[in-house]
C-alpha cells in the first residue's frame, strides 16, 4: 500500500474524483455493451433501454435480457417452495446457525431503532408511522454469494412492518440461486424470490411484470447497472440509496496492533478491485509495520489478487500529525465504514460527522458489521455519508405529521396564518383562516366540539 505524509497530501489522494462515478467504466465492459446492443451506449444509455423494454414488454424482456446479458434461459423466474425448502439439506447445519444467530441480532437491533407516534394533544401535533406495502431487496450474485444480505435488507423491512417482502438475485445458466441465499431467505421471513438481476430486475420490481409484483420501495447493493437503475426509477418508487464499492477507514496510533489494522484492510480489499482500504496513523512505525503485515498476507488469501489490485489501487496509508488530523481527514472521506482502533477510541467518538457505521476498539470489528453485529451492512459509500444513512427500519418508514389542534389554539394561531397568506398574495388561505372565527359561534352550536380520545390511532402499531 502507498504510504502518504501529510493532511493536505493525503486529502489530495483521498478526495480527487470522490463519488459515485456512475460515467465511466472499464473497456470490457463498454466492449459487452457494444455486442449485446449493436452500438456504443453510456451505461445511463443502456439502463434506460432496460427500463423501458421491461415496463413495455413485461417478462418477455426480463427473460431476453437475462439471456444476452447473464447467459442465463430462465423460463419460470420465481423460486418454488420446493426448492427453498430443499435448500436446508445442501448446506451445514452449523450455517443455518451462524445464520439464525445474525438474523436474531439484527432482528433486535431494528427493533429498537423503530420510531414511535406521538401526539401532544395540548399543542395538537403529532405523528403517525407507517410501513410501506411492499419493499424488494436486490440481492447480488456475481463474484461472491451473499446470504448476510438477505438477512441485512429483508429482515430490516420485516420489522418495519412491511407487508410483502420479495428478493430478487442473479444466477448463472438458469439455475437456483445459492442454497445460502434461499435459507437466508427463508430464515428472514421472505415472501417470494426471483432468479433475475441486473438493471432488469430493478425494472420489474419497479414498474411490474406478469410474474413480479410491483413494490413500493426498492432496497439493497448491486454494481454500476443496478445502481444507475435504482437512481433512474427513483421517485416511482422508493429507493434506499445508491451505492459504490465497499471502503473502509481505520484509525490508529502507536497503540494499536498492526495485524489486526491490516486483516481488517484486508477484508475489505478482498470485496472488490474498486474497493478501498484505508489506514490513517500518527505513527510512521505503525504504518510501515501495517503495509509489511498486508504484503506478507495477501499471496495466502483465495481472493488475493482482488485485494491485491485494491490495496495497490485503492487504498492508502495516511500518515497523519495527530488523532484531531486524523479524524479530520476521515470525515472529509465520509467512508462507509470508520474503525476507531486507536487508545481509548470512546474519547474520540464524538468527532465522528461523516460515516455509514462506527466500530469501537480492536475487537468490535468491521467483519461483524458485515455479518452479525445487528445495524445492516448496506450502508453508504463513495461520501455519500455526507447527507446519507445506512439501510435501517427507517428505509421502510413513512411519517405523517398530524394535526389536531383545539378551539383555543386555533383561534390564537389563525391571524398569524391569514397574514402570511396575504403577504404572500394567497388570499383564499386567508380567507379560509379568518372565517372560522367569525363562525366559530354558529358552527359549534350545530356541531358538538370534539374531545381528545384517551388514546390515538389504534390503527397504527406504531404509535404509544
Amino acid at each position: 500500500m502507498k504510504i502518504i505524509q501529510g493532511l493536505d497530501q493525503a486529502k489530495e489522494f483521498l478526495l480527487t474524483g470522490r463519488g459515485l462515478n456512475l460515467d465511466n467504466v472499464p473497456p470490457h465492459i463498454q466492449e459487452g455493451i457494444q455486442k449485446v446492443f449493436g452500438s456504443p451506449m453510456t451505461p445511463a444509455e443502456v439502463v434506460r433501454h432496460i427500463l423501458d423494454r421491461v415496463r413495455n414488454e413485461g417478462d418477455a424482456a426480463v427473460r431476453d435480457l437475462t439471456s444476452k446479458l447473464d447467459g442465463s434461459d430462465i423460463e419460470d423466474m420465481e423460486v418454488p417452495p420446493s426448492a427453498i425448502k430443499a435448500a436446508y439439506d445442501q448446506v451445514s447445519e452449523e450455517l443455518v446457525e451462524a445464520l439464525i444467530v445474525a438474523a436474531q441480532r439484527i432482528r433486535n437491533f431494528h427493533e429498537a431503532c423503530m420510531p414511535k407516534g406521538w401526539t401532544d394533544f395540548k399543542e395538537g401535533y403529532g405523528q403517525i408511522v407507517n410501513a410501506v406495502r411492499s419493499a424488494g431487496a436486490y440481492v447480488p450474485g456475481g463474484t461472491a454469494l451473499y446470504p448476510s444480505t438477505v438477512l441485512m435488507t429483508a429482515i430490516p423491512a420485516r420489522v418495519a412492518g412491511v407487508e410483502e417482502v420479495i428478493v430478487c438475485t442473479p444466477t448463472r445458466g438458469g439455475e437456483m440461486p445459492s442454497p445460502a441465499v434461499l435459507v437466508a431467505a427463508d430464515i428472514a421471513g421472505v415472501d417470494r424470490i426471483f432468479r433475475i438481476g441486473g438493471a432488469q430486475a430493478i425494472a420489474a420490481m419497479a414498474y411490474g411484470t406478469q410474474s413480479v409484483p410491483r413494490v413500493d420501495t426498492i432496497c439493497g447493493p448491486g454494481n454500476i447497472f443496478v445502481t444507475l437503475a435504482k437512481k433512474q426509477v427513483y421517485g416511482e418508487v422508493g429507493i434506499d440509496g445508491l451505492y459504490g464499492p465497499t471502503e473502509t477507514v481505520v484509525i490508529a496510533d502507536e497503540t494499536s496492533n498492526p495485524t489486526l489494522c491490516a486483516v481488517d484492510l484486508l477484508a475489505q480489499a478482498e470485496h472488490d478491485v474498486l474497493a478501498k482500504p484505508v489506514l490513517i496513523t500518527n505513527s510512521i512505525r505503525l504504518a510501515e509495520e501495517v503495509n509489511k503485515e498486508v504484503q506478507s498476507r495477501l499471496e495466502r488469501l483465495d481472493r488475493g489478487a482482488i485485494a491485491k489490485a485494491s490495496t495497490e489501487l485503492q487504498g492508502c496509508i495516511a500518515v497523519v500529525a495527530d488523532m484531531d488530523e486524523a479524524l479530520e481527514l476521515a470525515n472529509a472521506f465520509g467512508p462507509e465504514h470508520m474503525c476507531l482502533m486507536m487508545d481509548n477510541p470512546w474519547d474520540y467518538l464524538g468527532s465522528v460527522r461523516n460515516a455509514g457505521a462506527v466500530f469501537l476498539g480492536e475487537f468490535s470489528h468491521e467483519v461483524l458489521g458485515d455479518y452479525v453485529a445487528g445495524p445492516s451492512h448496506v450502508m453508504p459509500t463513495a461520501g455519500t455519508a455526507r447527507f446519507n444513512s445506512g439501510l435501517g427500519v427507517h428505509s421502510f418508514l413513512k411519517i405523517s405529521p398530524i394535526v389536531a389542534v383545539s378551539d383555543a389554539t386555533s383561534t390564537e394561531i389563525s391571524k398569524a396564518a391569514s397574514v402570511i397568506g396575504r403577504a404572500e398574495g394567497l388570499t383564499a388561505h386567508a380567507e379560509a383562516a379568518e372565517i372560522r372565527d367569525e363562525l366559530r359561534g354558529q358552527f359549534f352550536r350545530l356541531r358538538p366540539k370534539p374531545s381528545p380520545p384517551a388514546y390515538c390511532c389504534p390503527t397504527s402499531p406504531h404509535l404509544p
